[in-house]
């Protein structure tokens, strides 16, 4: 099956991260490719991905990238589809450096930009499989099924937490 989500990560280093963004469309059982690529060590293989992207069957681009981040910016100037930004929580600022970089492109080259670190990584599965979901009723269904298995969770959580109180509830969560 072709894939439908493309990834990309400026570096190796970036890899534990998006394997957050993995589990969750492999939960969806949306098909991905991934690679490595940066914008400034290796621009020529970052164009060639994005420019095989559509032939690819690929209909969302998620880049990760930390420091100056400019991977997803550069991919998205070079596309017309979707792309989400995920601000790696590396460097002396720990990923803010990132997520500005990420979050200020300027007009007419949007990027979607997730939260620093694990959340965002999190994130740019479902707002992908979201994305997708517009026009794939089954990943619509999984999504929703998602949703209410978090909804159930958390009712789970706060029963228990009525059941044991806030001090033996801590002691047992830890």
């Amino acid at each position: 099956m072709k894939p439908l989500v493309g990834i990309i990560v400026g570096s190796d280093s970036d890899l534990p991260l998006v394997q957050e963004t993995i589990n969750l469309l492999e939960g969806f059982e949306i098909p991905y490719e991934i690679t490595i690529g940066s914008a400034h060590r290796t621009p020529e293989k970052v164009t060639e991905f994005v420019s095989n992207a559509v032939e690819n069957g690929i209909k969302v681009i998620i880049a990760a990238a930390g420091s100056a981040a400019h991977l997803p910016g550069v991919v998205a100037s070079k596309t017309i589809l979707p792309v989400i930004g995920i601000p790696v929580d590396s460097g002396p600022l720990n990923g803010v450096d990132a997520l500005y970089s990420i979050v200020q492109m300027p007009a007419g080259i949007p990027v979607a930009s997730m939260a620093i670190g694990r959340a965002g990584a999190r994130n740019a599965g479902i707002f992908a499989a979201q994305i997708l979901a517009i026009t794939n009723k089954k990943i619509a269904q999984s999504l929703m099924e998602f949703r209410q298995k978090m909804a159930e969770d958390v009712a789970e959580r706060a029963k228990k937490l009525d059941e044991l109180g806030i001090t033996e509830y801590i002691k047992r969560s830890k």
